[in-house]
């Protein structure tokens, strides 16, 4: 099976969103599980990698970090070792021949590009990133590399779904104490409980930011099995691991 590229139509580089289909991995990580952090094979995992990166850009060099759902940024102008690379949950360039790399099992990915800057830009937007300002901080970084944000087009990729999305009063009302009107983002669930709108959530922080063109790819992780990995699936069957998908963008 050859990798599933999944691409946005607000974005004229080179990206796309990656999910299970295409890889080498086996058992509860079947398919394109690039997880580094997983208990999958690491031969796999870096074949896994490698076909991700050249599905997407060619002959680029694939450069992640190690995700901690902060809202830090990091500037990449040259590629470091996965073995080195370092804590944050956004990366930006404006140098060609980078794949930026964002991984997920749940989390929205989160890619942007101001094209005419040529700055490109991916986000790990989990509950805890998103709230935190991760895409206002990736948007900013754009800016300081010559990114206009009235330019900047961005898509958010397979994540899970407001029905998939079970959260409690105490969650809810995290984003109540935020900001009031984040309770459009809730839909009501069984007593004491909430269906979280992620996507519909992040494109908010998006378009309040100035990004104008944003598409939501409408995809769920959790709901479709045979195409993405997710974290909350796995825990809901009591599988011991899981795997992840990764989002690339590149010039």
């Amino acid at each position: 099976m050859t990798v599933e590229v999944i691409r946005a139509p607000t974005l004229s580089v080179p990206h796309g969103f990656l999910g299970r289909r295409g890889g080498v991995s086996t058992s509860v990580h079947a398919g394109l599980n690039v997880g580094l952090g997983s208990d999958d094979v690491p031969a796999a995992i870096a074949e896994n990698r490698r076909r991700a990166a050249e599905a997407v850009l060619p002959g680029g060099r694939l450069v992640s970090v190690f995700q901690v759902h902060s809202a830090d940024v990091v500037t990449v102008a040259d590629p470091w070792d996965d073995a080195t690379r370092p804590h944050a949950d956004a990366l930006v360039t404006d140098r060609s021949g980078l794949a930026l790399g964002i991984l997920t099992a749940d989390c929205a990915p989160v890619l942007l590009a101001d094209a005419e800057a040529g700055v490109v830009g991916a986000a790990h937007a989990g509950w805890k990133g998103a709230i935190g300002g991760v895409t206002d901080a990736t948007i900013a970084a754009m800016e300081k590399l010559g990114a206009r944000r009235e330019r900047i087009t961005t898509a958010i990729g397979p994540c899970i779904a407001r029905a998939s999305y079970e959260v409690d009063d105490a969650f809810a009302r995290r984003f109540d104490e935020a900001d009031p009107a984040n309770e459009r983002f809730f839909a009501p669930g069984k007593p004491g409980h909430h269906q979280f709108d992620l996507e519909a959530y992040v494109a908010h922080r998006l378009a309040a930011a100035g990004v104008t063109r944003i598409a939501a790819l409408g995809l769920d992780t959790y709901g479709d099995e045979d195409r993405f990995f997710s974290f909350r699936r796995a825990t809901h069957r009591g599988e011991s691991a899981y795997g992840r998908q990764i989002a690339i963008i590149g010039l």
